[in-house]
């Protein structure tokens, strides 16, 4: 039975012969497949960065691992194990609890961080500072409290800015 369109054999002169050889089909080459851009960018650091805009205005709670470099607005608090960079033209009102943090912007509360701090020509900010080293740029600007190069050890020791054993003294009413 022939198929629609296809010569029977008594239909067709030709003997398997008298056909031209088929050639096998080449192999045919793939293109070469992309692979999707990440969403995170990485700066060679061994943490993903990630990035808000100056477009970008943003209130609430930003947590994680991550580095954050903002450029835009914030208000809130940032607890994170990563570095924070705050990029000149920013303007922030938040807590701030992170490893490294850059002060390029204005900031407005206190931040808290387990690495270092700098404080860039252009950053300014308004509240205290707990840190490990600083990094104070000429140009820059601060008003707050500021406490650097203390251990946590040595840091339990004080008190608003006084020792132990200052208290002890006032408590007893004796000065030596």
């Amino acid at each position: 039975m022939a198929l629609w369109n296809q010569p029977t054999p008594e239909e067709t002169s030709e003997k398997p012969a008298d056909r031209p050889p088929v050639m096998p089909a080449a192999p045919m080459q793939s293109a070469p497949i992309l692979q999707p851009k990440p969403t995170m960018v990485n700066v060679g650091r061994e943490r993903d960065e990630t990035i808000f805009g100056s477009g970008v205005t943003i209130e609430g709670k930003i947590e994680g691992d991550a580095n954050v470099r903002i450029a835009g607005k914030f208000k809130g608090d940032i607890q994170i194990k990563g570095d924070l960079n705050i990029e000149k033209g920013a303007h922030l009102a938040a807590k701030i609890h992170a490893g490294n943090v850059t002060i390029g912007g204005e900031l407005e509360g206190n931040v808290t961080s387990t690495g270092q701090v700098k404080l860039l020509e252009s950053g300014q900010l308004t509240g205290d500072l707990k840190a490990n080293t600083l990094t104070v740029a000429a140009g820059s600007r601060m008003r707050g409290h500021v406490e650097f190069g203390w251990s946590a050890s040595e840091a339990a020791k004080f008190i608003n800015g006084r020792t132990h054993d200052d208290k002890k003294i006032e408590k007893n009413g004796n000065a030596g």
